[in-house]
């Protein structure tokens, strides 16, 4: 017996079961001196064999050896190397696409090509270099998705600047916050927010040089030389670049490529260095599993600020995928995909709620026959996806192409991301668009994604294996009572490590210390479970949790991704705290479906916010949240007890919601206060003792 097999007989009590009645079967690897046990998607090892506890879980694509580099192209170790590897590949794709207005109409979506987004980033750089932005300074981008975005940050990398994107949204104080932090040098804005700028130019002296996107030459301040600031227009900066080419001056895979700026749920933002390395390992990792052509189409829309939207544009380069980008406003998105027809749609629940709500209020409405004809489709092609088959194709004929046509009619792949996204929704988007649809779990200081979704993988209501290029283990959590022995699944806070984690958080050693550990596992925050199959659940956030009077924790966001699917809400914040014993909700409504329910019960109102404050109208909310609610089996101390509705809706520019969506929480429950506050008033007179009651 060899030394290998002993240390596989010595390990053997330390198994953890597999999915299903087979045993786990422990694999040897006789060169890396590795072990691991299979479970499905994942895989299973020891974090220390002393310990003999087998906690953390790898992709089962890559068990032994975290993905770093595209296995395709080991050479790409930065984000320069790839696109210069897509300039070559690719010089006459398509690569970039906006749609041209001619006499005041939009038209067709014009397209620059992979060779000529090359030319334009030699040009770019070496007009920054012109200026004399010297090597390694940080570069701002504040403006929202368009081709130049990506053409200055192709320049960063290829010049070795910090690309850092500043939130058209987050405000004059935020912006000036972060290019004091980052010390950025030179800012790429459009005339919207040139103004901004120059209103605090006093206030942010590291700033040379503003370059303007879109503006005109003649328009353009002329600053008194006191503020050595120039200001310039982008077509210039190209001009001056042509006329003094500089040789790329490369980065390393351990240099930083952008600070990423989280504006969080509170206090100041924080910036999550990430490394060109970060950025190519986790994207290698998710190509693996997600592959993308250069036929096809991508519609870019989420956020160029946010990492989700980031490694998605360092995908589609690596793919060599043609890029369209929208008009700029969300209300025309659809417009837009009518016109781009793209194969690839990245969204977020946010959206997906929306539609799924809009198509099946359609059906609803849309007549006993054609309602009994969508069902009738929607559950063949339930069971056949079930079964692994293909349905009739004459349901997509009937019912499903027309919906298909929604989203341009061609959509192959969507992917969800940022919060979660309801099972119910994800099966309905399976069934109506066809193609692959996938759910990931992600954040900035992991470069994206942590796990997704593996392809053929028909459970809903999990975010699938990790990254081939990260592991992953659950760390107990005791006083929420998550543990690594929970029965029947373990459960605990998530951490993952690999060369994904972010370099930590800029100029702040002490909050990078509260998230990653000394053995290098990042602390999430999120508490998850693990599935049979090796799947990833997220179940609650350490952080947003609250305690109710009788001592039940709560998590909101769980609630309100549960309340997303009523008619009626377009958002929804739910409240409570320790000196109440139920919850509270508001709701920015759904105007259409309250106008509708209005006219079905005969309620008259003046205008919408008079509906909003009838007793009739919230009460019918509160009975659709109820019945929304206990489909989803929430327990009794999950309901809202209480709603007030209201038309705003929760927007980054009313402070209320994040770059990526998600809720503020200090800040909603300090503008709702005064509702939050008559709601257990109205309880409390209800019910004389509320505290006592579920």
């Amino acid at each position: 017996m060899d030394s290998a097999q002993r240390r596989i007989l010595a390990i053997n009590g330390h198994f953890i079961a597999a999915a299903g009645d087979s045993p786990s079967q422990l694999l040897l690897n006789p060169t890396a001196g590795e072990f691991f046990s299979e479970q499905g998607y994942s895989v299973v090892l020891p974090e220390k064999l002393q310990t003999g506890k087998w906690n953390v879980y790898r992709s089962a694509h890559s068990p032994l050896q975290l993905v770093s580099r595209f296995p395709d192209h080991p050479d790409i170790g930065t984000l320069h190397d790839n696109f210069v590897q897509s300039v070559d590949t690719f010089r006459d794709y398509k690569y970039l696409g906006t749609r041209i207005r001619v006499d005041g109409t939009i038209g067709e979506y014009k397209w620059m090509t992979y060779g000529e987004a090359g030319t334009a980033r030699t040009a770019i750089g070496s007009g920054l270099m012109y200026h004399g932005i010297p090597k390694g300074s940080s570069v701002g981008l504040y403006f929202i998705n368009r081709p130049e975005w990506l053409v200055v940050d192709h320049a960063c990398a290829a010049y070795s600047y910090i690309s850092v994107p500043l939130y058209d949204t987050l405000g004059p104080d935020a912006v000036k916050y972060i290019v004091n932090h980052a010390e950025v040098q030179a800012i790429f804005c459009v005339p919207q927010t040139l103004t901004p700028l120059l209103s605090f130019l006093s206030e942010i002296s590291t700033v040379h040089l503003i370059v303007v996107v879109g503006g005109m030459d003649e328009q353009m301040p002329s600053l008194p030389p006191s503020t050595r600031v120039q200001v310039i227009t982008y077509s210039k900066l190209l001009s001056q670049g042509r006329s003094n080419l500089q040789p790329f001056s490369p980065p390393k895979p351990e240099d930083i490529a952008t600070i990423c700026y989280t504006s969080g749920t509170t206090g100041t933002p924080k910036g999550a260095a990430l490394t060109h390395g970060n950025l190519i390992a986790n994207v290698a990792g998710a190509s693996i599993t997600t592959k993308f052509y250069p036929s096809d189409v991508y519609i870019s829309y989420l956020p160029l600020a946010h990492i989700y939207e980031r490694a998605n544009q360092i995908s589609c380069v690596y793919h060599g995928v043609a890029v369209g980008f929208y008009q700029g406003d969300n209300m025309k998105l659809m417009d837009d995909m009518a016109a781009l027809r793209p194969t690839i749609f990245c969204s977020v629940p946010r959206l997906y709620n929306r539609i799924y709500a809009g198509i099946t209020n359609a059906v609803k409405t849309s007549g006993a026959l054609r309602e009994k004809l969508f069902n009738a489709a929607y559950n063949a092609k339930k069971q056949a996806i079930l079964n692994g088959k293909s349905s009739s194709p004459m349901w997509d004929r009937l019912v499903f192409n027309k919906i298909r046509d929604r989203l341009g009619g061609r959509v192959r792949f969507l992917a969800s991301g940022a919060s979660p996204l309801s099972p119910d929704v994800m099966e309905f988007l399976k069934i109506c668009f066809g193609g692959l649809v996938i759910e990931g779990y992600g954040m900035t200081e992991t470069a994206c994604v942590i796990s997704s979704v593996d392809e053929g993988d028909n459970l809903t209501g999990h975010v699938g294996s990790p990254n081939p290029a990260c592991e992953i283990k659950l760390v107990d959590v005791p006083e929420m009572n998550y543990t690594s022995e929970d029965q029947p699944y373990p459960r605990g806070e998530i951490c993952v490590r690999g060369p994904i984690i972010f370099q930590g958080y800029h100029k702040d050693e002490a909050q990078t210390r509260e998230v990653i550990d000394e053995d290098g596992w990042l602390h999430t925050g999120d508490i998850g479970l693990c599935l049979p199959g090796g799947r990833l659940k997220i179940v609650d956030r350490k952080k947003n949790i609250f305690k109710l009077a009788q001592g039940e924790y709560i998590a909101p966001e769980k609630i309100e991704n549960v309340y997303a699917k009523c008619k009626f809400i377009a958002q929804c914040l739910v409240y409570g705290d320790s000196l109440n014993s139920s919850l509270v909700a508001v709701v920015s409504v759904d105007q259409d479906t309250l106008k509708a329910l209005a006219a079905s019960e005969g309620i008259k109102y003046e205008n919408l916010e008079q509906l909003c404050n009838d007793p009739r109208a919230r009460a019918a909310v509160l009975a659709e949240m109820d019945a929304v609610g206990r489909e989803a089996k929430l327990r009794g101390f999950e309901f809202a007890k209480a709603v007030t509705l209201v038309l705003e809706p929760f927007t980054m520019e009313n402070g209320l919601l994040t770059p990526t969506f998600k809720i503020k929480r200090p800040q909603a429950k300090a503008y709702f206060e005064n509702a939050i506050t008559k709601m257990y008033a109205e309880l409390a007179t209800s019910d004389p003792s509320p505290k006592g009651k579920l």
